[in-house]
């Protein structure tokens, strides 16, 4: 299968929903695992809705998952998208020489004229459905409306009755009835563009892809589709339609109901790893036969099998995503995850810590973070001039009497620490707790006050190793010295 062509096409009509991030994913892991190639296509042709930034965030969305593509209308790489408005007139001459067979036709209804058909269907309870009636125009009809300044789209007929059917790679046998496509089918509209089927078709042959693999909600437009082709003396390329993402609700994934949740780069900026979800969307909906959960890009491209995709819709669980991401938080080297950090450590520049004292703080507190952007507040602490202690642990925590004398032991060995070793600081700390009698929380929660505001929070040899001699001195005096005007009230 080495002449394997595949695409993913996106319509910018909106920004990169997981879904079609899923089906990109799936067509890139097809392709390299029969050594094929992976074409990205921008099926603009929509061109209200259409926008550059949504194409934009489309070809970043990709780019930042890695799932590149193969070729493109410039030369070398890295190439830019096909785009269906460049082939404007191409689509018409095609579709001229379906009018020529006869299988395509001129059609003048104007805009009002179908919102009546449209209107009287629905007051009847019929299916909204094109009834046909410029199929058989008379000459004085065609003169009439030509007088009257009409410019048609063109029509494809839909021959009913008569059943459609092709085997899916995924879901087996499927049979449409040409009877629920809705009759003829615009394939050009009156100002010249294509339309999503015909534009479709025309180039799936152009670009000779052997296999289209694309969401169920194109089922039906696969049945139109396949008319198309064999009105066009082609054979159809081979046909996988994945069951779509829905929510825990059983609610299809979509930006009206789920907002910023459905769009690739909410996740980007929320701190997740392109690794994770890259490897949660591959197993959404995918197996691996050899059972694993976790594995890289590379490795699901020699794993993939679409027999292995389930025909069920899918639910997409954040929580199992999260779990991906945070194993990808603790498993991915120590210098990539403190790069990706960067844009959520604004306090970093000007606080005096060299890159590899970053590189510590990261390591100390990564094993408790589920997304990156976590780690902004994970860490101010190291950055910030001062703690600032709330009110309620000063209550609690500090102004116990044992508290004092625990902080002001730390004080009087900080100078003693061994800053360079977190374990060896973490010992000295267990060296006082044995000498006074206390451990736990009695122990840790006021220095860990102290030094962050917070009773949690990562190792506490790290917190003092990280922090530096003159930083715990200085938090440790200020702590200090409310707990000695608290006991002196």
């Amino acid at each position: 299968m080495s002449n394997v062509r595949v695409r993913i096409a996106p319509s910018p009509t909106g920004t990169l929903h997981v879904g079609t991030a899923r089906t990109a994913l799936y067509n890139y892991l097809y392709a390299k695992r029969h050594g094929g190639t992976f074409i990205m296509r921008l099926e603009d042709t929509d061109e209200e809705r259409s926008k550059e930034e949504h194409t934009q965030d489309i070809l970043a969305g990709l780019k930042w998952l890695e799932l590149t593509w193969d070729e493109g209308p410039d030369i070398g790489g890295p190439y830019a998208p096909y785009r269906q408005m460049e082939k404007i007139d191409h689509y018409e001459k095609v579709a001229n020489q379906l009018i020529t067979n006869g299988t395509a036709y001129f059609c003048y209804c104007t805009q009002d004229e179908l919102a009546r058909l449209k209107e009287e269907q629905k007051a009847a309870s019929k299916a909204a459905r094109y009834d046909n009636r410029c199929r058989h125009l008379s000459e004085a009809k065609l003169t009439q409306f030509e007088k009257e300044g009409r410019i048609p789209a063109i029509r494809f007929r839909v021959d009913e009755p008569r059943i459609v059917s092709w085997h899916d790679g995924i879901k087996g046998e499927i049979e449409i009835s040409s009877s629920d496509l809705g009759g003829d089918m615009v394939i050009v509209k009156s100002t010249g563009v294509a339309t999503y089927n015909f534009a479709v078709v025309v180039d799936d042959i152009d670009m000779k892809m052997t296999h289209v693999i694309r969401g169920e909600d194109h089922i039906h437009n696969t049945a139109k589709q396949i008319l198309i082709y064999e009105a066009l003396g082609t054979t159809p390329p081979e046909f996988a339609h994945p069951a779509l993402l829905f929510d825990e609700q059983r609610r299809k994934l979509s930006k009206r109901l789920h907002g910023e949740a459905v769009h690739i780069d909410n996740y980007r900026k929320l701190g997740y790893m392109p690794e994770a979800i890259v490897n949660y969307l591959a197993q959404v909906s995918w197996s691996p036969a050899e059972g694993k959960e976790i594995f890289s890009l590379e490795e699901g491209c020699k794993m993939f099998d679409l027999s292995r995709v389930s025909k069920s819709p899918a639910v997409f669980d954040v929580q199992r995503l999260n779990w991906f991401n945070s194993h990808y938080i603790r498993d991915l080297s120590l210098a990539i995850i403190t790069d990706r950090a960067m844009p959520y450590l604004p306090l970093f520049e000007g606080s005096g810590y060299t890159r590899a004292d970053l590189e510590k703080i990261v390591s100390c507190v990564r094993d408790g973070l589920t997304t990156l952007s976590e780690i902004t507040e994970a860490t101010r602490f190291f950055f910030e001039p001062k703690v600032e202690i709330s009110d309620e642990l000063k209550d609690t925590v500090l102004a116990k009497e044992q508290s004092a004398k625990v902080l002001k032991q730390v004080l009087d060995i900080s100078s003693n620490f061994p800053y360079a070793d977190p374990a060896g600081c973490k010992a000295l700390v267990d060296n006082i707790g044995k000498e006074l009698g206390l451990k736990g929380k009695d122990l840790y929660w006021p220095i860990r006050t102290a030094l962050s505001g917070k009773v949690q929070g990562p190792d506490l040899g790290s917190m003092i190793a990280n922090l530096g001699e003159a930083r715990v001195k200085a938090r440790l005096e200020a702590a200090l010295g409310f707990c000695q005007s608290k006991q002196t009230v």
